[in-house]
């Protein structure tokens, strides 16, 4: 590598932010996206056998899928990774990706809405219903968009945040969506009538509300039986009875903010502005605060596709994704280099 190269893939790395990671459907990879429009693909066996050599913590492959702009959301299906960012939603097979291959599939771009043109997304899911699968992206013309994913067609969009949307999850089965967004607000909709049938307001409630970090929403979770939300940002992360609307316990980070959050088995785990991951218990007690490499985190990710290499991922701010054998501490860090390096 020349002196220039070494230079540049310093200042990639000292640069990068991984915003969303997954997991390939046979769960021996990993997938990061980061704020340079890269993909890097992870092999979790090399990473993980007992005779790890450094190399094994740097990309198999990297490729580019936005040229000027962030990756945002990965998203996996059994067989496409779909990526969502500051471009248009775009769609490789695992199976090329992992040939170190990959060739573009489809591509969606959200129709124009009033003066916003080409607006980031960031967050996908895809809901398994009746009449097909459904991609909703949630994104920053303040819209939770829809596309058939079996024709490509576009569904229209859920409408009424005045600001734009951060994250969205799945309830009932598919058949209602929750979008939290900048406003501060978010909204629990029925996907049968496109209408938000409940609008809950963190910073408006006496347990929440922290005027001096904002009312922006982020952080979004929902357990497996639908009956608790997690909701955080600038107010203090809360988990919310879906029955009656009403915050039953706080998980106070005086300070800091929480970007995302995960039910897991009978724990939570949540993470933000600082280089620590949280575990909780429901009844609001913090038995630990992991230290991890990323200043602020974004994403956190558990491999459910593979019980020989089921580990969380931390990420965020830094080249550096931890991992997390236990997840009480940190078993060894995956690196987001150049592809030139």
């Amino acid at each position: 590598m020349s002196s220039k190269d070494h230079r540049e893939a310093l200042q990639y790395m000292l640069h990068t932010v991984v915003y969303d990671t997954s997991f390939s459907p046979c769960g021996r990879y990993l997938a990061a996206g980061n704020k340079f429009g890269d993909v890097a693909l992870f092999s979790l066996q090399s990473a993980l056998s007992p005779d790890i050599r450094s190399e094994a913590k740097c990309p198999v492959f990297t490729f580019s899928v936005f040229k000027s702009g962030s990756i945002y959301s990965l998203t996996s299906t059994d067989t496409l990774l779909i990526c969502a960012g500051e471009g248009n939603i775009q769609a490789y097979k695992w199976s090329d990706i992992i040939g170190k291959n990959p060739k573009l599939m489809w591509s969606l771009a959200i129709p124009k809405k009033g003066v916003f043109s080409n607006p980031e997304v960031n967050s996908c899911i895809i809901t398994e219903q009746n009449e097909g699968n459904t991609l909703y992206a949630g994104a920053g013309d303040n819209s939770v968009h829809m596309w058939d994913m079996e024709s490509g067609t576009h569904k229209g969009c859920l409408s009424g945040h005045s600001d734009y949307v951060h994250s969205i999850v799945a309830k009932d089965k598919g058949q209602g969506l929750v979008s939290a967004s900048e406003d501060g607000t978010a909204r629990i909709w029925d996907l049968r009538s496109k209408e938000a049938v409940h609008i809950v307001k963190p910073f408006e409630d006496e347990m929440c509300s922290r005027p001096d970090m904002g009312k922006w929403l982020q952080c979004l979770a929902i357990n497996n039986e639908d009956y608790w939300l997690l909701l955080g940002g600038g107010p203090t992360m809360a988990a919310w009875h879906l029955k009656t609307l009403t915050p039953a316990v706080t998980f106070d980070t005086p300070g800091v903010a929480q970007n995302v959050a995960m039910f897991h088995e009978d724990k939570i785990f949540s993470a933000g502005t600082s280089n620590v991951f949280n575990h909780w218990t429901i009844t609001g007690d913090h038995p630990m605060a992991v230290p991890v490499s990323p200043s602020s985190v974004y994403s956190l990710d558990i491999n459910t596709a593979s019980t020989a290499n089921q580990v969380m991922v931390v990420a965020g701010s830094s080249s550096q994704m931890d991992v997390c054998t236990n997840f009480g501490y940190t078993a060894f860090s995956l690196s987001f280099v150049p592809a030139f390096s």
